[in-house]
């Protein structure tokens, strides 16, 4: 099954990081966050990945395109470029497969997933779509399981959001009993992980985020909601990277499961 991942994006709220580079190649223990939400996936057997790029599009490709010489001793004769790579050297060797798709520069979310269409062949009957910017400790086979026993078109994962204000609980005579430091929400909202038959590319509009296409199908009773109550969390500030980045130096990141 194929996975669509969003990375198109120019991620304004991280300015600092985004400025030179695209939001998916922040990074968390030194490797660019796609990086890990692909490893997530491919634990899972999935690793054929479909990328849809926009904004500085170029640096995500650099990547992946020289990630043997990034990761292993290797000898270059400068006067032909004849290179001989010396593999036994690498301490990891990922097994993914990457179709590098160019969505455009200012192409909304549901476009992009449009854009992506034609790689999704006859012989796939579904495939996942994801955001670039978060991990998450999901079960995706039992994910894709839930969505073949819904029988319905879409899935999402539903997360419980942290609310990022501490809340203030007030007792009697107007006291403060106690602090809760950013509480879990009670609301479900989507965290990604997604999972669509083909049928979801007829409810995509150009011009439109992904959000229209799915109303379109809880509209119609099509999307299901596949509850995780697990670790869940994106990158949208410098204080959430700097978050992921301290759970990741503990050694026991939730998501690592590779």
């Amino acid at each position: 099954m194929k996975t669509i991942i969003l990375c198109g994006g120019a991620g304004t709220r991280l300015k600092e990081e985004t400025e030179f580079k695209p939001k998916p190649m922040v990074a968390i223990g030194g490797k660019p966050i796609i990086w890990h939400i692909m490893k997530i996936y491919a634990y899972h057997g999935f690793n054929d990945f479909i990328l849809a790029l926009g904004y500085k599009a170029d640096y995500i490709k650099d990547f992946f395109l020289n990630q043997k010489a990034f990761t292993s001793d290797f000898t270059l004769e400068t006067k032909t470029h004849k290179t001989a790579y010396h593999l036994e050297s690498r301490s990891e060797i990922d097994d993914f497969k990457i179709t590098f798709v160019d969505t455009g520069l200012e192409t909304l979310p549901g476009e992009r997933i449009s854009r992506c269409r034609k790689y999704i062949t006859e012989k796939d009957k579904s495939f996942m779509v994801t955001y670039g910017d978060g991990v998450s400790d999901v079960d995706l086979t039992t994910l894709v399981k839930f969505h073949k026993k819904q029988a319905t078109i879409g899935t999402v994962t539903g997360i419980h959001p942290r609310f990022k204000y501490g809340v203030v609980k007030e007792g009697k005579n107007q006291l403060v009993e106690s602090f809760d430091e950013k509480p879990f929400l009670t609301d479900w909202v989507n965290g990604g992980y997604m999972v669509f038959n083909k049928e979801f590319f007829n409810f995509l509009r150009n011009a439109e985020t992904e959000h229209p296409a799915l109303s379109r199908l809880a509209e119609k009773s099509q999307l299901s909601l596949y509850k995780h109550t697990g670790f869940w969390q994106c990158v949208d500030t410098n204080k959430e990277l700097d978050e992921l980045n301290k759970i990741w130096n503990t050694g026991k990141a939730p998501w690592k499961k590779w």
